[in-house]
């Protein structure tokens, strides 16, 4: 498998799996994509639906990683997903939440959110590919809540490894914060930014372009602007999927948060691998740049005066880059075109598929649909599903269950995709049930630990030279 960027230059030649990992953004600014969708047939998902989630997973991946030797990869997958890491043998457990919804738990890593089901195997990685090539590498993130954490604890201790982690100042909870903060290990430095996610983001992207920074100090990603994180997430669909259904003749609808539309991209790439996917809907907080194109034709980014602080922050996001690699399919997989409608985005801030035959495409051919949730809807969500189940969900999946119910069908199981344990947004529980989250022992006295950071303004320059100063 070779692959190429949504820009059309950038791997010359086309680039293996391993090369993309350690890269992030192709030298044109474009992302990584695969040249073709490995398909799955029917007979092949009958066999896959016996796997346990490590196998599962090789099977998955080595259709992408075809520079890593089978036995290699194997081993990098049960080390990986293991019960000690994730709690049990299920790995991502799945509970009815009546009504026709059913949740898919991916909240069960050691930071408790659905990132770890890909950062964990994430670092491993990157230490197989740094052992191989005997090269290190500083790793530049941002997060806008859980990445961070999931990264971190991915990464930490790991040799030859240095995380540079942005967060947004005071835009993540108190649980998040913490979890990333009270970190101690010398690898690990974490930088506050005064703005907002999409700064971090933008920031990323800025020093990932600049080619002769990002060479001479080793620079790599775990955004999911990284390809090897959305393969690994793409694993969970199958499983979800797996999980809902007795036959391969069956479909299923999932009903995903999402902000920078990694996680429904990894679905949007099940869904082209062969997997029975009916739906994929998009749940959006009340920054609904998504939302707002999949219903009306029309992408339009939000500056940070417009990017509201909510009680799902993770989602508080209005410049989704995965959206660029399914704008590459919707396209035809045209680089041109693509990059035109960049243009339009860099100028104008918005471009306009309505009157587009593109626009139908969008959920005939592609399946996605889409829906928003308000805070107070997030409360009545979380109330009711506390009431039903007695479960207690985080705001993040509240988001997911208050879409999904609007587009449920009868006879189609819909899956939510959970995103946290609800401990890590404690202030929006109490205000929803009037009780505190269940805390694991691990973090019970995680508020108390003693945090360190720096805060820098929200500039390429000033991150580069943090860094520098640190070489």
């Amino acid at each position: 498998m070779k692959y190429l960027s949504t820009r059309g230059g950038g791997f010359e030649g086309g680039a293996d799996f391993l090369d993309i990992l350690l890269e992030g953004l192709a030298a044109d600014g474009g992302l990584a994509m695969p040249e073709t969708y490995p398909q799955i047939a029917p007979d092949v998902l009958d066999l896959w639906r016996y796997l346990s989630y490590p196998e599962l997973a090789a099977e998955v991946i080595r259709h992408f990683a075809t520079d890593i030797p089978l036995v290699d990869l194997r081993t990098l997958v049960q080390k990986t997903y293991t019960s000690n890491a994730f709690g049990s043998y299920e790995i991502t457990p799945m509970t009815s939440l009546g009504g026709g919804l059913q949740m898919l738990g991916l909240s069960e890593g050691p930071t408790l959110a659905f990132k770890d089901m890909a950062m964990q195997l994430l670092g491993n990685l990157f230490e197989y590919a740094l052992d191989r090539t005997g090269r290190r590498l500083d790793i530049l993130g941002a997060t806008s809540g859980d990445t961070g954490s999931a990264a971190e604890y991915a990464m930490r201790g790991k040799h030859n490894i240095r995380v540079f982690m942005l967060s947004p100042l005071g835009r993540m909870s108190a649980f998040q914060t913490a979890q990333m903060f009270s970190l101690p290990d010398a690898n690990i430095h974490n930088i506050a930014v005064d703005g907002v996610f999409d700064d971090c983001q933008d920031i990323v992207k800025a020093v990932s372009a600049d080619a002769d920074f990002k060479r001479l100090h080793a620079i790599g990603t775990v955004n999911s602007i990284n390809w090897a994180r959305v393969v690994a997430q793409v694993v969970y669909y199958f499983r979800g999927y797996f999980l809902a259904t007795s036959s391969s003749d069956q479909k299923v609808s999932f009903s995903v948060p999402s902000g920078n539309f990694g996680n429904i991209c990894a679905g949007h790439i099940a869904r082209m691998m062969g997997l029975p996917i009916d739906r994929l809907v998009c749940a959006t907080n009340e920054n609904d740049v998504l939302d707002e194109f999949f219903r009306t034709g029309v992408y339009r980014v939000r500056g940070a005066a417009e990017t509201h602080a909510t009680s799902s922050p993770s989602m508080d996001i209005s410049k989704a880059s995965n959206f660029e690699r399914f704008v590459f399919d919707l396209v035809g997989r045209d680089a041109k075109a693509l990059r035109a409608l960049w243009r339009q985005v860099e100028d104008a801030g918005r471009f306009d598929l309505s009157k587009s035959p593109l626009f139908a495409e969008i959920s005939e051919r592609y399946g996605f649909a889409s829906g928003q949730c308000s805070h107070a809807e997030r409360l009545v969500t979380i109330r009711s599903v506390h009431a039903d189940t007695g479960m207690v969900i985080d705001p993040h999946t509240a988001v997911a269950v208050k879409v999904a119910r609007e587009h449920a069908e009868q006879g189609v199981p819909m899956i939510v995709l959970e995103t946290a344990k609800a401990a890590k947004f404690n202030y929006t529980i109490r205000e929803a049930l009037g009780i505190d989250a269940f805390v694991p022992a691990v973090y019970e006295d995680l508020l108390q630990r003693p945090q360190r950071s720096v805060t820098l303004p929200a500039a390429a320059a000033a991150i580069k030279r943090y860094i520098v100063e640190r070489a």
